[in-house]
């Protein structure tokens, strides 16, 4: 006898770990945030950066149905949105890292 899916049986929690890969990706980003705050601010620029290309690559790799509020365009828009703008941030930090 097979289970209905978790989304009919809990659907509640169904939608709360839909969004687990967005939580993910915005805990990557405050840490980087509170490394820029305290200081840090190549550190925190890369993790920063780094956060947003996690962010593209699951965004990349998942099903719409898994990522949750991470979907808010197209997959192609949103990748290149969010691997752009990880890897350019990226590259400026240490860019800057010289001085």
């Amino acid at each position: 006898m097979t289970r209905p899916p978790l989304y009919t049986r809990r659907p509640f929690l169904a939608g709360l770990l839909r969004q687990v890969p967005l939580l993910v990706v915005l805990l990557v980003v405050a840490a980087g945030l509170v490394m820029v705050a305290l200081e840090h601010w190549r550190q925190g620029l890369v993790t920063v950066g780094l956060g947003l290309v996690v962010g593209g690559l699951v965004r990349l790799l998942l099903p719409v149905r898994r990522v949750g509020f991470l979907a808010v365009r197209s997959r192609p828009v949103d990748v290149v949105l969010l691997l752009g703008t990880g890897v350019t941030l990226i590259g400026l930090s240490l860019a800057l890292a010289g001085g």
